[in-house]
Formats: C-alpha cells, structure tokens, sequence
C-alpha cells in the first residue's frame, strides 16, 4: 500500500511539472504563435474565429470561464481588442491575467507600428493612436513578436526557458526562409485597392503599392460618391481589390466590375487552432492574390 501511494505521489509531481500553462489568444494568429512558441508546454484557447471583425467582438460567457482559467493572456493590442477585452478581464476577475502583470501580454507593443498618431481627431474615424495594430500580416515582425513572447514564457515556467527561445528561433528560421519565396510572388505588382488599413503592413514588407481605400474613413462604410470618385480616379490603371472575408460590402463587386479589377475576399488570420505551417499559407495567399491583376 506504502509503495503504491508513493508511487501516486510521484505520479502527480510529473504531472504538476508537466502541466501546460493556459493561454487565452485573442485571435488565431495569436493563438498560431502562443502554440508555435509554447509547443505541448502550452494549452490554447482563442476567442475570435478568423471570419470576425475582431473590432467588435461581443464579451460571451464562454470568454469569461476561459479567462478564469488563464495564467497568460495574449492580445494583439494597440487598443484593437479595446471594446470588449478589459471588460471581458475585468468579469473573469483573475487578477494573474490584469494588464502591466506578466500574465499580460500584447503583441503589437513588442514591435515599431506604423501610422503612429501623436493628435488623434475622431473626424478620421476609427483611429488608433498608438499605432496600426493589425501587424499579424508581417510574418518579419511576428517573428520578433515571437522571441519576446518565448520571454515572458520563459519568465513564468523558468524550467522550460530553454525550450520556449528554441521555438522562437525556429520560427523565426523558418520565416527567412520563407522570404525569397514570398518576395518572387509579389515581385512587380501593379498595387491594391484595400477596403480596411489591415493589410498595410503585408504590403509594407513587401514593397506593394496601397493605391486607395475602399472605407472614406477608417471603420465608415464607403458612400456612392466615394465608390464613384475611386472609379472615376482609378479607370483605364491596373489593380487587385483586397478585402476580408466580413467586409462584404455591396459596393465592392460593383466597384470591381466598373473597373475590371479582380477582387478576393480572404482572411485576415489563420484557421482557429492552427500551427505555423496554415500562418505561412495565408501570406502566401495574400501574396497570390496581389499578383493576379
């Protein structure tokens, strides 16, 4: 009996040292990295699907219990998840998960953003002042986002320090070496027509020309006079129309048909529960699409 309690002891002590850390991502790109850098020392629950405008998600009761339960929280971050996820954290009363603790972290923070704003005016619509946040389509800064995620990691499981860095480097191999492939796909592109600012940084990377956008103003749906004015601007040139899979405005076929641009619906995130491999997939979708006038 002695032996088989001993036994059991040690039994949960493998376990105990073994147990995942419970990580709540934002979005599944967040997700994507929380499991890439994580490996099998990490369990990942996401709360937006990639089909939703994670602007404005809705705080869900499911949120909450898997907010109870998080020892880490992984955010995009530069206010893109401002609506609902405080007050999703501050309902699952967890105090580990609170912003400015180690159990709180944001991607976008660990990168230099684009179109910073120092005086922001609400006549532009929905601004972001501290940056744009979407920077999941710059497979270069996820990477850097990456090792500092391997940090905070390493910080709350030190015995596994060593294993969280190795991934990151890993992913960040992996990364360079995806650039020369990605690079020829979109070598030469005549420019995009983008409905949102959330593909800036995609295009940043790779020298791609924004031509316009689709919204007058960022969050403001296009009006009939803005739709004619980039008809009227862009009729007779080459271009791609790119939008998310929940912008499906009607405007945007009709603008595409007036053109005779093609135009592609695709997500902004990998699928729910994904790895590396379905992240590396979705930039070279986007990078396809740009190259296809």
């Amino acid at each position: 009996m002695m032996r088989l309690l001993v036994l059991c002891l040690l039994s949960m002590c493998a376990m105990l040292s073994h147990a995942a850390i419970n990580i709540v991502a934002t979005t599944s790109s967040m997700g994507m990295l929380s499991r890439t850098v994580g490996g099998n020392l990490v369990s990942v629950t996401e709360l937006a699907p990639p089909d939703r405008d994670i602007h404005t998600l809705q705080v869900k009761p499911s949120m909450l219990q898997a907010l109870r339960r998080a020892q880490l929280v992984v955010s995009v971050g530069a206010e893109l998840e401002q609506g609902w996820l405080p007050p999703a954290i501050s309902g699952a009363a967890n105090p580990k998960i609170l912003p400015n603790t180690l159990g709180y972290f944001e991607a976008a923070a660990q990168v230099p953003l684009l179109e910073q704003k120092t005086n922001v005016d609400r006549s532009e619509g929905d601004v972001h002042p501290l940056g744009n946040p979407h920077v999941q389509l710059d497979p270069v800064r996820m990477a850097d986002i990456a090792k500092a995620l391997a940090e905070r990691l390493a910080k709350l499981d030190m015995n596994n320090a060593a294993i969280y860095r190795q991934n990151a480097q890993q992913f960040k191999e992996a990364v360079n070496q995806q650039l020369g492939q990605w690079q020829q796909l979109s070598r030469n592109p005549t420019g995009v027509m983008l409905y949102h600012k959330d593909a800036n940084y995609l295009m940043a990377r790779f020298n791609i020309p924004v031509l316009a956008y689709i919204e007058p103003l960022a969050g403001i749906p296009p009006t009939a006079s803005h739709l004619l004015g980039l008809v009227q601007q862009y009729r007779g040139k080459k271009g791609v129309i790119l939008h998310t899979v929940y912008q499906g405005h009607a405007g945007i076929q009709q603008l595409a048909n007036q053109l005779g641009w093609p135009h592609h619906a695709l997500a902004l995130d990998p699928p729910t529960n994904s790895q590396a491999s379905a992240y590396f997939a979705l930039i070279s979708q986007w990078l396809n699409a740009v190259s296809q006038p």
